[in-house]
């Protein structure tokens, strides 16, 4: 299997896809694209994938491109732990969670881009639309984590990852967050497979 993935190795998407590899405990390849310099436009990677986008995997032959619908092939392909929960209701509530991180809270993501999670880059303060976005945020965290559990659904997965990474943007930017969030997002950032992510060597900005 190969992996392509973004050359600084900061997007939040790409990491998705490689943590659920490593938590399948499969063996794969990393094949790294420059967004910046726009390799991803290039014949030989848009021939391969098509949308243009990473991550991409390619598996025997068949490319597939988009973190979720990754995440979801190789849970359905591969043994091994589960990468979503066994029940209806709760595998499709991950998916949702999954489905709003990668098309809402817009502001958020402008205004605290990865670069603070993996450079360390501090932003200015967020503004009136991004404290709205982040109230969203805590809000909806809240609700689906409920009062004990340090898993969304009472067992890790991926979903997890992703809403992680999110609060991270403003945890790791010393934006306030309530501390139940605090508390959460970082013991998802320990998981080990999450670490081999975050100490990704990384170029230089």
């Amino acid at each position: 299997m190969l992996l392509y993935v973004d050359s600084k190795f900061v997007s939040p998407y790409a990491m998705s896809v490689f943590v659920c590899l490593r938590e399948k405990g499969l063996r794969f390849d990393v094949q790294t694209v420059d967004l910046a310099a726009n390799e991803q436009h290039e014949p030989m990677f848009a021939s391969t994938s098509i949308t243009q986008r990473v991550p991409t995997l390619v598996h025997d032959g068949f490319s597939l491109s988009e973190s979720s619908a990754i995440s979801e092939y190789i849970d359905e392909t591969f043994p091994g732990l589960s990468l979503y929960p066994a029940d209806p209701r709760r595998r499709a509530r991950a998916r949702q969670v999954q489905a709003w991180l990668r098309s809402d809270l817009m502001p958020i993501r402008n205004e605290r881009p990865t670069l603070v999670m993996f450079y360390g880059v501090k932003m200015p303060e967020l503004s009136a639309a991004a404290r709205t976005s982040a109230d969203k945020l805590y809000s909806a965290s809240h609700a689906l984590l409920g009062d004990q559990s340090q898993d969304l659904f009472g067992q890790w997965c991926i979903a997890d990852v992703d809403l992680a990474s999110m609060l991270n943007r403003l945890i790791l930017n010393g934006d306030p967050v309530p501390p139940r969030l605090v508390s959460y997002a970082s013991q998802q950032w320990q998981r080990p497979s999450v670490q081999m992510w975050v100490n990704q060597s990384r170029p230089t900005l």
